[in-house]
Protein backbone atom coordinates (compact mmCIF):
# COMPACT_ATOMS: atom_id res chain seq x y z
CA UNK A 1 0.00 0.00 0.00
CA UNK A 2 1.37 3.30 -0.57
CA UNK A 3 -0.07 6.81 -0.35
CA UNK A 4 1.52 10.48 -0.68
CA UNK A 5 0.07 13.83 1.10
CA UNK A 6 0.85 17.38 2.42
CA UNK A 7 2.23 16.89 6.18
CA UNK A 8 3.02 19.03 9.16
CA UNK A 9 6.08 17.03 11.34
CA UNK A 10 4.52 16.49 14.59
CA UNK A 11 7.00 14.34 16.46
CA UNK A 12 10.50 12.35 15.16
CA UNK A 13 12.22 9.91 18.06
CA UNK A 14 14.87 8.12 17.61
CA UNK A 15 14.99 4.20 16.86
CA UNK A 16 17.10 1.34 15.78
CA UNK A 17 20.42 2.22 14.14
CA UNK A 18 20.06 5.78 12.71
CA UNK A 19 16.55 5.39 12.27
CA UNK A 20 13.33 7.26 12.87
CA UNK A 21 9.77 7.05 13.75
CA UNK A 22 7.83 9.97 13.09
CA UNK A 23 4.15 11.53 13.78
CA UNK A 24 2.92 13.12 10.95
CA UNK A 25 -0.62 15.36 10.91
CA UNK A 26 -1.41 14.93 6.65
CA UNK A 27 -4.14 16.87 4.55
CA UNK A 28 -6.21 13.45 3.93
CA UNK A 29 -4.86 10.79 6.24
CA UNK A 30 -5.22 12.07 9.90
CA UNK A 31 -2.44 11.58 12.24
CA UNK A 32 0.27 8.99 11.21
CA UNK A 33 2.88 7.35 11.72
CA UNK A 34 6.18 5.73 9.92
CA UNK A 35 9.97 4.22 10.09
CA UNK A 36 12.35 6.63 8.58
CA UNK A 37 15.06 4.54 7.56
CA UNK A 38 18.52 6.52 7.86
CA UNK A 39 16.32 9.20 9.38
CA UNK A 40 18.63 10.34 12.14
CA UNK A 41 21.77 11.31 9.75
CA UNK A 42 22.69 15.35 9.22
CA UNK A 43 21.26 15.22 5.88
CA UNK A 44 17.75 13.78 6.81
CA UNK A 45 17.01 14.82 10.71
CA UNK A 46 16.62 18.67 9.74
CA UNK A 47 13.76 17.67 7.43
CA UNK A 48 11.95 15.91 10.64
CA UNK A 49 11.82 18.73 12.95
CA UNK A 50 8.15 19.48 14.59
CA UNK A 51 6.38 22.11 12.64
CA UNK A 52 8.02 21.69 9.09
CA UNK A 53 5.77 20.81 6.14
CA UNK A 54 6.71 18.26 4.24
CA UNK A 55 5.36 15.94 1.26
CA UNK A 56 5.61 12.62 2.35
CA UNK A 57 5.07 9.47 0.71
CA UNK A 58 3.75 6.41 3.15
CA UNK A 59 4.32 2.52 1.91
CA UNK A 60 3.43 -0.47 3.61
CA UNK A 61 2.57 -4.03 2.80
CA UNK A 62 -0.65 -4.26 5.17
CA UNK A 63 -2.45 -0.91 6.08
CA UNK A 64 -1.99 -1.48 9.66
CA UNK A 65 1.76 -2.08 9.78
CA UNK A 66 3.96 0.83 11.09
CA UNK A 67 5.18 1.01 7.34
CA UNK A 68 8.10 3.55 5.99
CA UNK A 69 8.16 7.36 4.98
CA UNK A 70 10.22 9.26 2.52
CA UNK A 71 9.47 13.05 2.64
CA UNK A 72 10.70 16.36 0.83
CA UNK A 73 10.86 19.00 3.17
CA UNK A 74 8.33 21.89 1.88
CA UNK A 75 8.73 24.45 4.48
CA UNK A 76 11.57 24.65 7.48
CA UNK A 77 9.56 26.59 10.24
CA UNK A 78 12.13 25.27 13.13
CA UNK A 79 15.23 26.76 11.64
CA UNK A 80 13.29 29.88 10.68
CA UNK A 81 12.34 30.47 14.33
CA UNK A 82 15.37 29.12 15.96
CA UNK A 83 15.96 32.68 17.26
CA UNK A 84 12.81 33.10 19.13
CA UNK A 85 12.58 30.63 21.44
CA UNK A 86 8.78 31.61 22.56
CA UNK A 87 7.55 31.00 19.20
CA UNK A 88 9.76 28.22 19.24
CA UNK A 89 7.78 26.91 21.90
CA UNK A 90 4.31 27.53 20.66
CA UNK A 91 5.33 25.02 17.84
CA UNK A 92 6.40 22.34 20.13
CA UNK A 93 3.09 23.14 22.00
CA UNK A 94 1.05 22.85 19.33
CA UNK A 95 2.70 19.80 17.89
CA UNK A 96 2.22 17.92 20.92
CA UNK A 97 -0.70 19.19 21.49
CA UNK A 98 -2.10 17.58 18.22
CA UNK A 99 0.20 14.22 18.44
CA UNK A 100 -1.73 13.09 22.23
CA UNK A 101 -4.89 14.67 20.91
CA UNK A 102 -5.60 13.12 17.34
CA UNK A 103 -6.52 9.27 17.12
CA UNK A 104 -4.01 7.83 14.47
CA UNK A 105 -5.17 7.48 11.38
CA UNK A 106 -8.46 9.27 11.69
CA UNK A 107 -8.81 12.18 9.15
CA UNK A 108 -8.80 15.26 10.77
CA UNK A 109 -8.69 17.89 7.58
CA UNK A 110 -10.05 20.86 9.65
CA UNK A 111 -7.42 19.81 12.25
CA UNK A 112 -4.87 20.12 9.60
CA UNK A 113 -5.62 23.07 8.20
CA UNK A 114 -6.31 25.01 11.34
CA UNK A 115 -2.67 24.26 12.20
CA UNK A 116 -1.15 24.82 9.15
CA UNK A 117 -3.11 28.50 9.49
CA UNK A 118 -1.58 28.42 13.07
CA UNK A 119 1.89 27.82 11.94
CA UNK A 120 1.75 30.63 9.10
CA UNK A 121 0.34 33.13 12.12
CA UNK A 122 3.65 33.16 13.39
CA UNK A 123 4.61 35.45 10.80
CA UNK A 124 2.08 38.29 12.48
CA UNK A 125 2.13 39.66 15.88
CA UNK A 126 -0.66 38.30 16.93
CA UNK A 127 0.19 34.73 17.02
CA UNK A 128 -0.31 34.37 20.65
CA UNK A 129 -4.38 34.75 19.58
CA UNK A 130 -4.01 32.33 17.01
CA UNK A 131 -2.57 29.58 19.05
CA UNK A 132 -5.68 29.53 21.49
CA UNK A 133 -7.69 29.91 19.09
CA UNK A 134 -6.29 26.97 17.20
CA UNK A 135 -6.56 24.71 21.18
CA UNK A 136 -10.06 25.90 20.75
CA UNK A 137 -11.26 25.01 17.40
CA UNK A 138 -9.51 21.24 18.09
CA UNK A 139 -12.06 20.94 21.02
CA UNK A 140 -14.83 21.46 18.98
CA UNK A 141 -13.12 18.90 15.71
CA UNK A 142 -12.53 16.23 19.12
CA UNK A 143 -16.72 16.83 19.67
CA UNK A 144 -15.90 19.07 23.16
CA UNK A 145 -17.18 22.48 21.53
CA UNK A 146 -17.03 25.91 23.76
CA UNK A 147 -19.99 28.21 23.57
CA UNK A 148 -18.45 31.65 23.31
CA UNK A 149 -20.88 33.28 21.51
CA UNK A 150 -23.63 34.27 24.34
CA UNK A 151 -23.99 33.93 28.18
CA UNK A 152 -25.31 30.96 29.33
CA UNK A 153 -27.39 32.52 32.29
CA UNK A 154 -29.21 35.81 30.25
CA UNK A 155 -29.05 34.22 26.47
CA UNK A 156 -27.43 37.36 25.53
CA UNK A 157 -23.82 38.52 24.07
CA UNK A 158 -23.04 41.34 25.78
CA UNK A 159 -20.03 41.96 28.23
CA UNK A 160 -19.20 38.34 28.31
CA UNK A 161 -16.32 38.12 30.54
CA UNK A 162 -16.38 34.30 32.02
CA UNK A 163 -16.57 30.90 30.99
CA UNK A 164 -18.08 27.90 32.99
CA UNK A 165 -15.27 25.32 33.89
CA UNK A 166 -18.02 22.40 33.99
CA UNK A 167 -20.68 23.70 31.23
CA UNK A 168 -17.82 25.45 28.96
CA UNK A 169 -20.30 28.35 28.14
CA UNK A 170 -19.57 31.87 28.48
CA UNK A 171 -21.04 34.16 31.13
CA UNK A 172 -21.47 37.89 31.24
CA UNK A 173 -19.83 40.25 33.96
CA UNK A 174 -22.93 40.97 35.67
CA UNK A 175 -24.16 37.57 35.68
CA UNK A 176 -20.74 36.00 36.86
CA UNK A 177 -19.74 38.52 39.12
CA UNK A 178 -21.13 36.76 42.47
CA UNK A 179 -19.03 33.31 41.33
CA UNK A 180 -16.21 35.09 39.42
CA UNK A 181 -13.83 32.99 41.93
CA UNK A 182 -14.83 29.92 40.18
CA UNK A 183 -15.16 31.10 36.45
CA UNK A 184 -12.72 31.06 34.07
CA UNK A 185 -11.57 34.15 32.33
CA UNK A 186 -12.48 35.27 28.93
CA UNK A 187 -10.05 37.33 27.26
CA UNK A 188 -11.41 40.11 24.90
CA UNK A 189 -10.12 38.30 22.32
CA UNK A 190 -12.10 35.34 22.39
CA UNK A 191 -15.49 37.02 22.76
CA UNK A 192 -18.03 35.96 19.85
CA UNK A 193 -16.07 32.56 19.42
CA UNK A 194 -13.48 31.28 17.11
CA UNK A 195 -13.00 30.22 13.59
CA UNK A 196 -12.71 26.43 13.89
CA UNK A 197 -12.15 26.23 10.26
CA UNK A 198 -8.76 28.83 10.05
CA UNK A 199 -7.94 28.61 13.72
CA UNK A 200 -7.55 32.19 14.23
CA UNK A 201 -9.24 34.35 16.96
CA UNK A 202 -12.85 36.32 15.53
CA UNK A 203 -11.77 39.65 14.49
CA UNK A 204 -7.86 39.36 15.21
CA UNK A 205 -6.07 42.30 13.78
CA UNK A 206 -2.87 43.59 13.52
CA UNK A 207 -2.91 44.98 17.35
CA UNK A 208 -2.10 41.68 19.54
CA UNK A 209 -3.51 41.17 22.91
CA UNK A 210 -1.37 41.26 25.64
CA UNK A 211 0.74 38.67 26.87
CA UNK A 212 -1.69 38.08 30.27
CA UNK A 213 -4.98 38.25 27.82
CA UNK A 214 -2.77 35.09 25.74
CA UNK A 215 -2.14 33.40 29.55
CA UNK A 216 -5.76 33.18 30.45
CA UNK A 217 -6.72 32.41 27.28
CA UNK A 218 -4.39 29.56 27.44
CA UNK A 219 -5.46 28.40 31.16
CA UNK A 220 -9.26 28.11 29.34
CA UNK A 221 -8.46 25.93 26.45
CA UNK A 222 -5.85 24.15 28.91
CA UNK A 223 -8.90 23.56 31.29
CA UNK A 224 -10.91 21.77 28.72
CA UNK A 225 -8.42 19.57 26.97
CA UNK A 226 -7.18 18.17 30.22
CA UNK A 227 -10.75 17.83 31.18
CA UNK A 228 -12.36 16.37 28.24
CA UNK A 229 -9.58 14.51 25.97
CA UNK A 230 -6.77 14.09 28.31
CA UNK A 231 -7.84 13.09 31.88
CA UNK A 232 -10.60 10.53 30.87
CA UNK A 233 -7.30 8.51 29.73
CA UNK A 234 -5.01 9.42 32.86
CA UNK A 235 -2.86 11.51 30.86
CA UNK A 236 -2.31 15.45 31.90
CA UNK A 237 -1.77 17.95 28.82
CA UNK A 238 1.94 17.28 27.38
CA UNK A 239 5.36 18.75 28.96
CA UNK A 240 5.65 20.73 25.92
CA UNK A 241 2.34 22.77 26.33
CA UNK A 242 2.91 23.37 29.24
CA UNK A 243 6.24 25.28 29.44
CA UNK A 244 5.08 27.17 26.34
CA UNK A 245 2.11 28.15 29.27
CA UNK A 246 4.99 28.81 31.55
CA UNK A 247 6.67 30.95 28.94
CA UNK A 248 3.74 32.92 28.27
CA UNK A 249 3.45 33.75 32.05
CA UNK A 250 6.55 34.73 32.36
CA UNK A 251 6.61 37.12 29.09
CA UNK A 252 3.06 38.78 30.65
CA UNK A 253 5.24 39.78 33.81
CA UNK A 254 7.98 40.75 32.41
Amino acid sequence: MEWTDDAIVLAARPHGEGGLVVQLLTAEHGRHAGLVRGGASKRQRPVYQPGNGVRATWRGRLAEHLGTVKAELVTGRAGHWIADPLRLAGIAAACAVAEAALPERAPAPAVYRGLLALLEALEREDWGEAYVAWEIALLGELGFGLDLERCAATGRNDRLAWVSPKSGRAVSLSAGAPYAEKLLRLPDFLNGGADVAAGTATGAGPAAASWPDIADGLKLSGHFLERHVFAPHDRQLPPARRRFAERVERAGAE
